[in-house]
Formats: C-alpha cells, sequence, structure tokens
C-alpha cells in the first residue's frame, strides 16, 4: 500500500513538473490581444474588440488549468473568480463564460467559433490543435 501511494504521488508530481504555461488561444478572426484585454473579456467588461464579438470559453470549475489559468491570466483563484460573477449576474450585468469539460471540447469550439477565445496548456496546443487556433499569449 506504500509503494502505491509513493508512485501515485510520483504520477501527480511528474504531471505537474512537465505541464507547460497556459497559453491563450483564439479563433483566427480574434485580432491580437493583450494581458488587459484577456482580463476584460473573461471578466465580462469588454464583449467586442475591433468589430469583432468574442465569446471566452471556460473550462468547468475545479479543472487544474483553470486554475492555473485564473492564477496566471486573472491574479484570481476559484473562490474570488466565482464570487465576482455571482455578484455581476445579481447586479444584471450578465454571466460568466460557457464551461466546457475538457480542453479538446475547447479547442474544437476556439477552433469552429468565429469570436472564440479559450486556454490551454502549452502541450495541448503543439499536440491537438495544429494551425486551427492562434496563440495570442504565452
Amino acid at each position: 500500500m506504500g509503494i502505491r501511494r509513493v508512485g501515485l504521488s510520483l504520477l501527480l508530481w511528474a504531471g505537474h513538473a512537465f505541464a507547460g504555461e497556459v497559453v491563450v488561444i483564439a479563433h483566427p478572426s480574434v485580432p491580437r490581444l493583450d494581458n488587459v484585454a484577456i482580463e476584460r473579456i473573461y471578466t465580462g467588461r469588454v464583449v467586442e474588440l475591433g468589430g469583432v464579438r468574442v465569446m471566452p470559453f471556460d473550462l468547468v470549475a475545479g479543472h487544474p488549468l483553470r486554475g492555473r489559468f485564473l492564477a496566471r491570466w486573472l491574479d484570481r483563484d476559484e473562490e474570488r473568480y466565482s464570487a465576482y460573477w455571482t455578484v455581476r449576474r445579481y447586479v444584471g450585468k450578465g454571466g460568466p463564460p460557457s464551461q466546457v469539460p475538457t480542453v479538446a471540447e475547447m479547442i474544437r469550439l476556439v477552433s469552429t467559433t468565429p469570436g472564440a477565445l479559450g486556454y490551454v496548456d502549452e502541450a495541448d496546443i503543439r499536440a491537438e490543435a495544429k494551425g486551427s487556433v492562434t496563440v495570442l499569449l504565452r
């Protein structure tokens, strides 16, 4: 039993050790953005850029990559992000980005939806997307 726990711990550690950067991806129709624009889009304060209606996608709450995205790009944790959207909905300022269950679904939606944005691990973009999406920010 002890060896199994050590093995599991090593697998979990290895997964985190080899995780790449969280990169922001977009449909090719989305113009170039900066960090501030990403934060404003994912907090519902910007819905259009350069004449293009933007549609952010989010992984489901609790997904490890979502936590990394929130920390890296929005400087928030899950609790603060959820609380932010609870207040915005309550005062009639819109709702959070649509959630998707997997990275593969995120890539599929972003690559096929004009104006779509999302995020993936850098390794996923190399393995699955192969030119179907634009990497906006690393």
